[in-house]
């Protein structure tokens, strides 16, 4: 009982921040957990010595696009589909899908790639690579976590839920990239 009120007294500040701050609050909150979703994909995968460079780039990422991007997704979808009207949720779902996941697939890839200190080149290499794989991973895993989202959560909190359910997709993500760098590493080296 006494862990209980320090705990809601943090979830009012948090609900709080998040209607009078609602981009910073979600860009900071997109940042903690993708930092932590990278260093949860590297213990997994055994890591002594954690990637700072990798720790750095889903941080920034998340900080800069990560809570900006959604929340202004959302926005915009609920303002071009206000009226309510039948399957209106379901046209959110598939904007979401056909529209949002591939070019926040595209742009998380590529800047990924780049705040690592990769250059454009090797950036795009990366994209071509590991693109539609991911999208087609990201399109079968997620898209009965996206329409719960949308069908059942309140505007103001989808971006926010999505991002608990992008930690495991980080962790998704993060080991898959590692995984397509050994492969070039090891080609390199032979």
């Amino acid at each position: 009982m006494a862990l209980s009120k320090p705990l809601y007294s943090l979830f009012g500040s948090y609900l709080e921040q998040l209607f009078n701050h609602p981009v910073r609050t979600k860009s900071l909150t997109a940042c903690c957990l993708a930092t932590t979703a990278n260093v949860t994909a590297q213990r997994l995968a055994g890591a002594k010595k954690l990637n700072q460079q990798s720790l750095f780039a889903y941080g920034l990422f998340g900080l800069i696009f990560g809570g900006s991007v959604p929340h202004y997704f959302y926005q915009t979808v609920e303002r071009l589909l206000s009226h309510d009207f039948r399957f209106r949720k379901f046209f959110i779902f598939l904007f979401e899908r056909l529209g949002y996941a591939p070019l926040y697939q595209l742009l998380s890839l590529y800047f990924l790639s780049i705040f690592e200190g990769n250059s454009h080149s090797t950036a795009v290499k990366n994209l071509e690579k590991l693109y539609w794989p991911v999208l087609r991973a990201n399109w079968q895993y997620l898209s009965v976590f996206v329409y719960l989202n949308i069908a059942y959560v309140p505007p103001m909190f989808r971006s926010i839920s999505m991002g608990i359910i992008s930690f495991i997709w980080v962790v998704f993500l993060a080991q898959k990239r590692r995984r397509f760098q050994e492969k070039q590493a090891a080609a390199k080296s032979t």
